[in-house]
């Protein structure tokens, strides 16, 4: 019987056209992240395990450069108790970034992305919505370096300027 119910799953999964993640086909050979960051870093390990494209140190040596041009985060108060405290906050994550091939080349104009997130809050608990704060945070940056590795997948190597 569990033979049959797994079988069936499994028909059931690939006739919906369900696929694993599989090697992103990046449109150049190497790139150059630059920065130390959080988002850098996790961009750098996504783009090492999930392509065939090499991550290199220097940005002479790479085809194209990621460039970011913002990372921002943000809260904002979503809703109030009736005594006027805090009752829910909006998490935002922005990310701005371009690649380019260093000679003036555009593989992705700037784009600007963005995550949110909505959570309660509450005085009594401020140690662990804290902590909640800082998972959804960490979960933000996940999704986000997935949307640049889908964003950079759809990049076109730049023309060769008139003349």
């Amino acid at each position: 019987m569990r033979n049959a119910l797994a079988a069936f799953s499994l028909v059931l999964i690939t006739a919906c056209g369900f696929q694993l993640r599989g090697v992103a086909e990046l449109p150049f050979d190497s790139i150059h992240v630059p920065g130390s960051g959080a988002i850098a870093l996790e961009l750098r390990r996504s783009i090492r395990s999930g392509s065939r494209t090499a991550v290199v140190d220097d940005p002479q040596q790479a085809q194209a450069r990621l460039e970011f041009t913002q990372e921002v985060r943000q809260k904002e108060i979503l809703s109030l108790t009736a005594e006027g405290r805090v009752r829910e906050f909006r998490l935002l994550y922005r990310v701005g970034f371009r690649v380019h091939d260093g000679k003036g080349g555009e593989f992705l104009r700037p784009v600007s992305l963005q995550v949110a997130r909505d959570m309660t809050y509450s005085d009594a608990q401020l140690l662990a919505k804290e902590a909640e704060e800082q998972a959804l945070y960490r979960d933000m940056q996940q999704d986000m370096v997935q949307q640049i590795m889908r964003r950079l997948a759809t990049a076109r190597a730049p023309q060769a300027p008139p003349g």
